[in-house]
Parts: structure tokens; sequence; C-alpha cells
């Protein structure tokens, strides 16, 4: 029962998506970054504080390396919610788990037979996806979208290696929020920044709250649920989002569609298994 905790934060994190793609009307993706992190860092500093967490870390590089890809990430996949339909983003940053196998391999895990496949199917998943048919600004999208799956998966990988060196995974999202908030200040101070009413200050903090309380019940859902079964939960996100997708925008998957995100989501259960991750944050 505990990986319906997945379930949950599933759910929240497709709300966060919709706040994305909605916010997007007035702001930019790095704006947008900016109140996530910075809401999402009050957040968990107090949560730190709460629970009686020193910030104190000799990990700093890995914190540091982290925040940076994981920044990267975050603002790569908030740009490609504004140009794709919602499930496509989602399943497109969901690839993380197919390049955190291979980040897994290159730091020398052992490819067994049954990764090998797992990669071929994602890769074949990513190829239908992004097939030709796609117009120009698609496809665009769609290679945005893949990239916040490359440095997701980059993110992931320092989050497994701060987690063997006994970091907590707390003060893990207290850091990649600070070094965020800071990393899209500065791009801030170079860019238009747009004032903030009413209407979008509530969707900038549906964002950081949504995805704050997703991360939260992930969590959970890794340290007390079964593994595998917490991420086969993890893609019910791509099954919410087309519900979002298709309530809020009319969007419309066509049946290749599906087939690529199918495949996509298998490869990344099989790679999950076979490598043995087990990741405990989502940006």
């Amino acid at each position: 029962m505990q990986s319906l905790w997945m379930i949950a934060a599933s759910f929240l994190f497709a709300c966060m998506g919709v706040c994305v793609k909605m916010a997007a009307q007035t702001h930019s993706a790095v704006e947008i970054t900016f109140y996530r992190s910075f809401i999402s860092l009050l957040l968990m500093f107090a949560l730190i504080r709460l629970r009686g967490i020193s910030l104190k870390t000799p990990h700093w590089r890995w914190q540091i390396t982290r925040g940076l890809v994981g920044f990267t990430a975050l603002v790569a996949y908030f740009y490609a919610i504004t140009l794709l339909p919602l499930a496509t983003a989602v399943t497109l940053n969901y690839t993380s788990a197919i390049f955190l196998a291979l980040y897994l391999a290159l730091a020398g895990l052992r490819l067994r037979t049954g990764m090998l496949g797992a990669l071929a199917i994602g890769l074949v998943g990513v190829g239908l996806l992004l097939k030709p048919t796609f117009n120009a600004d698609q496809l665009f999208g769609g290679l945005i979208g893949l990239g916040s799956g490359v440095m997701a998966g980059m993110a992931y990988f320092s989050v497994r290696q701060l987690g063997a060196r006994g970091e907590s995974e707390s003060r893990t999202v207290f850091y990649f929020s600070l070094v965020s908030s800071v990393c899209a200040g500065i791009w801030l101070g170079f860019s238009e920044i747009h004032a903030v009413d009413q209407h979008s200050g509530l969707l900038l903090l549906g964002v950081a709250c949504f995805a704050t309380v997703a991360q939260l019940a992930m969590t959970r859902a890794y340290s007390r649920g079964k593994t595998m079964m917490s991420a086969a939960l993890a893609y019910s996100t791509v099954i919410f989002s087309s519900l979002f997708g298709m309530l809020f925008w009319g969007e419309v998957m066509d049946a290749s569609g599906w087939f690529a995100i199918g495949l996509i989501i298998l490869s990344g259960i099989a790679a999950t298994h076979f490598s043995r991750a087990s990741p405990v944050e989502q940006d």
C-alpha cells in the first residue's frame, strides 16, 4: 500500500505540469523555474529546520553538480511543456530512467542482456515519438524535451552518488532548490521579467507547492514501498497528464504516439529493474 504514495506523487506532478503550461502564457520557462525553485527552497528550509537536520554537507561538490544539471533539466522540461502536448513532454522527460542506466554503465555497471534490450526498446520509442511527421516547432520542442530527460538522468545519477555517500535526501532537495534559484536569478538578471498578478501568482505558487509535495510523496513511496512497484506507478504521470491535456487544451494523440509512449514506459521500467536504480527525487 505504501507504493500508492507514488500515485499521489504522479497526480501532483501532472498538476504541476498543468500550472507550468498555464503560467507560460505570461512568464518564461526561466521565470517559472525561479519561482518554483525559490518557493520550494523556502518550504524545504522550513521542513529541514522542523526536522532538526543540519545544512552542513561534506559533499558540496556533488551537491553543486546535482544542482546545475537539475536546473538545466528543469528549464528544458518547463520549456518543452510550453511547446508540446503535456503527455509528450512528460514522457520525454521520463526517458531519464533510460539515460540513468547509460550513465551507470559508463560508471562501471555491467550491462546485462535485459538492460541492452530495454535501452533498444527505449530508443525505438523515442524515435517514433520524434518521428519526421512532427512539424518544425514540435520537433524542436521534442529535442528540448529529450534533452531534459538526458539531464534529468544525469541529475538522478548525482542523487544516487549522494545517497551512496550517506547524504540526507531532504538536504539534497534543499541544495537543488538553492542552486536552481541562484542560477535562474542570474539568468533573469539579463532577461525580461514579467509582473506577477493574482492569477499568475497562484499558478506559480501551484507549480512550487505541487512539485514540493510530490517530491515528498515520491520519496515516501521509494523509501517505504516496493521499488519496482513505485517505479512502474511513477509513469502514471503520463496518464494523468494526457487526461489534463485533453480536458484543458483538447490535446489528442494518435495511435502511433501512444505506442511510442508505451515503449518508452516499458523501457524505463525495465531499465530501472536491471540497473537496480532507486531514484528518490523528481524535477
